[in-house]
């Protein structure tokens, strides 16, 4: 990435024989306490079927590249074991955090019915409320068993269940397939949202919302426009880095006796990019639909 208006600004050239600990965290386990509803949530709200460990198995650093790999094994109570990493402590400390910016992750990845590797990025803070009304932004993942195809979304809206997705699928040109090496980006600025493969740009948004309102911990829909938070939330507010691999889940569905074991997601660099003068004012909102919109008949 050499085009003049960017500048580097935070790396991973994965140098050394290990994660560095001033970087990465992990996730460990199976899932996660939801202290809003005061209870545990297996699978990681996905009915996944990993354990996540940070064992050399799982996750290693050698010859410039990070491997994070998913493995066919029994671990309490799990079939498989793999690995997440994030830029945030599980603590909640922030190791890393981009407001607006350019993130490339280059990486060649694991394909296979029930596969779900995933680079992407989450909100630091809660500002707007739980999952989504604060916001999701996935660089890259796939639906594991069609690797001609990379996925990018943005998932923002009201908190669970009432959460809006756009999702864009971008057919690799030439045959290439995501075990390729492929260059994955986002450019984000106030107000817009831009996803690349390999310098392409995939799609553009300048559309979303969000809204706080819940009723008994769950998200309801705005109704009029005074019931959303100020635009562009909730992509106005830092967010940190995250990758893993998957296995299982609504998403991707269960491996098959074709999925191949152990499913390595290869990652050369991860680079992130400030705007050189900065961002300058909010791009206006896009044309879109709010839920309380109607189509007309």
């Amino acid at each position: 990435m050499s085009e003049p208006n960017w500048k580097l600004v935070w790396s991973d050239e994965f140098e050394g024989d290990r994660v560095d600990p001033a970087k990465w965290d992990f996730d460990i386990g199976n899932g996660f306490f939801d202290y809003r509803h005061h209870t545990w949530i297996p699978g990681w709200g996905n009915e996944e079927l990993q354990y996540y460990t940070r064992e050399p198995e799982n996750v290693s650093v050698k010859d410039s590249l990070l491997t994070i790999r998913a493995v066919k094994e029994s671990l309490h109570g799990c079939g498989y074991t793999s690995a997440r990493l994030k830029t945030r402590k599980r603590d909640g400390t922030a190791l890393f955090t981009t407001l607006y910016g350019r993130v490339e992750f280059r990486a060649k990845v694991p394909w296979g019915k029930g596969l779900w590797p995933a680079l992407w990025m989450l909100p630091q803070d809660d500002r707007y409320g739980g999952w989504a009304a604060s916001g999701e932004i996935d660089l890259m993942e796939i639906v594991g068993e069609k690797p001609h195809e990379v996925l990018s979304s943005l998932h923002f809206g009201s908190t669970f269940p009432k959460r809006s997705l756009i999702t864009t699928t971008y057919p690799l040109p030439g045959g290439s397939t995501v075990s390729d090496w492929h260059v994955y980006a986002v450019e984000w600025e106030p107000g817009e949202i831009r996803f690349y493969v390999d310098g392409v740009l995939t799609r553009v948004h300048d559309h979303w919302w969000s809204c706080s309102k819940t009723r008994d911990g769950a998200g309801l829909e705005p109704r009029r426009a005074s019931d959303l938070n100020p635009w562009p939330a909730p992509f106005d507010q830092p967010f940190y880095l995250v990758m893993n691999v998957a296995v299982g889940g609504n998403f991707p569905g269960v491996p098959n006796p074709e999925t191949r074991f152990p499913a390595e997601l290869v990652v050369d660099y991860v680079r992130v990019y400030e705007k050189v003068g900065g961002y300058g004012p909010v791009r206006p909102m896009g044309r879109g639909r709010f839920p309380w919109h109607k189509k007309k008949t």
